[in-house]
């Protein structure tokens, strides 16, 4: 019966009084095959706090520790009417009319788009704030898609620099969810590709 035993060894809580009792260490043995809580602290660890492979109520929690909601404001970017040259328009009873303006819109971040988002917090939590640091952050969230990296152009002013089009959701991590720090005073600039 010593495969139904947990990851450690209960027998070793045992006084040595009873450490060769077979009718206690039966008992044992028998508690453990029936009531054995190990898969379900085992569950609890991974899908709550292990923040590599935490999941929905987990990320949220996490998201609560390190201060970053799972919601954000997304700029819509499609609008119904004709195409012209600055703006992608989709056909008739699609997307909102067109006012001059862009909508904004509540979006939920996927888990694996919130947990790379609490993973940075994480790390500007704890920054220097320092140019090195804050390309290790942009490393982290949009390193599989290309280079991103944050330049001090001098004159107060600070540039994110993408080699890349990021997605409106991207753009909204980087500008609303509070993430990046940046120093009281400076203007902060994005550089997309055309």
């Amino acid at each position: 019966m010593t495969d139904l035993l947990p990851d450690f060894d209960v027998r070793l809580t045992v006084i040595s009084q009873y450490a060769n009792s077979p009718r206690i260490l039966g008992l044992i043995d028998l508690f453990f095959a029936y009531l054995d809580p190990t898969p379900l602290l085992n569950e609890l660890y991974n899908k709550l706090w292990n923040i590599d492979t935490a999941e929905g109520y987990g990320l949220d929690v996490w998201g609560r520790i390190v201060g970053v909601g799972r919601v954000l404001q997304v700029a819509q970017s499609r609008f119904f009417g004709f195409a012209d040259a600055t703006h992608d328009f989709d056909p008739w009873n699609q997307s909102p009319y067109y006012s001059g303006q862009g909508f904004t819109s509540n979006y939920a971040l996927t888990d694996e788009a919130y947990r790379q988002l609490i993973l940075a917090k994480a790390l500007a939590n704890i920054t220097d704030g320092s140019i090195p640091a804050l390309n290790r952050i942009l490393q982290l969230l949009f390193g599989a898609q290309g280079k991103a990296y944050v330049t001090d152009p001098g004159g107060m002013a600070m540039t994110y620099t993408f080699e890349f089009q990021p997605t409106p959701v991207q753009l909204a991590i980087l500008t609303q969810s509070g993430v990046f720090p940046r120093p009281t005073g400076v203007a902060v600039s994005i550089v997309t590709p055309p």
